[in-house]
């Protein structure tokens, strides 16, 4: 089955399309399981932090996770900003069921939606008590990736246009799991 790997900024909208999307995908019939980031964090990854070799440990984590369920037929969205390209490769490199989708949005739009006061507090002084260090997209590196199978502008569409185009992209990708190229229906 698949592992769609969704990477953005925070604030993208990761875990809003994830959630959506398992809940159509569901009524469908699939099995799904969203793996959300911030969630995992909190447990199976509590005792990482966030240097550059702490991120990709996290990824190498939640896709171990994920690609163990996806061999028992459950479709896995990996919802996690994954700002590293060689992170998201090392993903795709263990099955070639692995899609990575790139939620873009810009940092202008990020910031005036920002519900949850992040990038404000990235965006402090250094010497303020509520400066947020290491916050990707400001103080720590976001690779954009070089060849996402599918790039949602976030910012420039609805959640139901990006969920829309997240499904079809997925029901595409089972389609063509399903019937390989030469095989008759």
């Amino acid at each position: 089955m698949l592992l769609i790997q969704l990477t953005g900024l925070s604030g993208a909208g990761k875990s809003t399309l994830a959630h959506a999307v398992q809940q159509r995908l569901m009524a469908l019939g699939h099995k799904v399981e969203v793996i959300d980031g911030d969630v995992y964090r909190s447990h199976i990854c509590s005792d990482l932090g966030f240097s550059k070799s702490d991120r990709i440990e996290n990824i190498r984590r939640l896709g171990l996770i994920g690609l163990t369920l996806a061999k028992h037929g459950v479709i896995v969205i990996l919802a996690a900003i994954n700002p590293y390209e060689a992170a998201r490769n090392a993903l795709q490199n263990e099955s070639p069921n692995v899609r990575t989708v790139f939620l873009s949005c810009s940092l202008e739009a990020l910031k005036q939606n920002d519900v949850k006061g992040l990038y404000k507090r990235a965006l402090l002084p250094k010497g303020d008590p509520d400066y947020l260090d290491h916050f990707t997209g400001v103080s720590a590196p976001y690779e954009i990736p070089l060849s996402p199978h599918l790039v949602l502008q976030t910012h420039e569409e609805t959640v139901d246009v990006s969920s829309q185009k997240l499904l079809d992209f997925i029901v595409g990708q089972l389609e063509e799991e399903s019937f390989p190229e030469g095989a008759s229906l």
